[in-house]
């Protein structure tokens, strides 16, 4: 998705909710929303909507949705500080498990990023080379050309 396209995804994802559509269930949008928000490092949005994805997914027993909203709490532990580095590992992980579970390959790449970039917050320099390095080798594999260049950047700013 281009920059001006992804900057309008929570705004058109929280005028969905709005409405009523068969094909679409709010557990859905409420993924989808977590989702965005840890992309747009929005901790406001994250608190917002991780809670309401994480119900939704637990209700359902839906796993990728379990997975997207640990991520999408790893990500705002992350970004609340070093106090919360251990419960955004914790939530990290679970997301890993969860989606190597489920074998979609983009989200572990994904899930590894963020890894990396909880272990750069950290000043944990190998760990986070290493969970990029891998992020990238995913992204690559699957031919992710803007992941991969976004996790070579971050190898390369470490």
């Amino acid at each position: 998705m281009a920059e001006g396209e992804f900057a309008l995804v929570r705004q058109h994802l929280e005028v969905a909710l709005s409405k009523s559509a068969t094909w679409v269930g709010e557990h859905d949008l409420y993924a989808m929303l977590a989702d965005a928000a840890a992309q747009q490092r929005d901790e406001a949005a994250l608190r917002q909507y991780a809670p309401l994805a994480e119900e939704a997914a637990a209700r359902y027993d839906h796993k990728l949705y379990q997975a997207v909203a640990h991520r999408a709490w790893g990500v705002a532990h992350r970004l609340a500080g070093r106090s919360a580095y251990a419960e955004a590992e914790a939530r990290l992980n679970q997301a890993l498990e969860l989606f190597r579970g489920l074998d979609t390959r983009w989200q572990i790449g994904r899930t590894l990023f963020e890894l990396g970039e909880l272990a750069a917050a950290r000043g944990e320099a190998a760990v986070a080379r290493e969970q990029l390095s891998l992020a990238l080798t995913a992204f690559e594999e699957m031919k992710a050309a803007p992941d991969a260049a976004r996790a070579r950047a971050a190898l390369e700013a470490g």
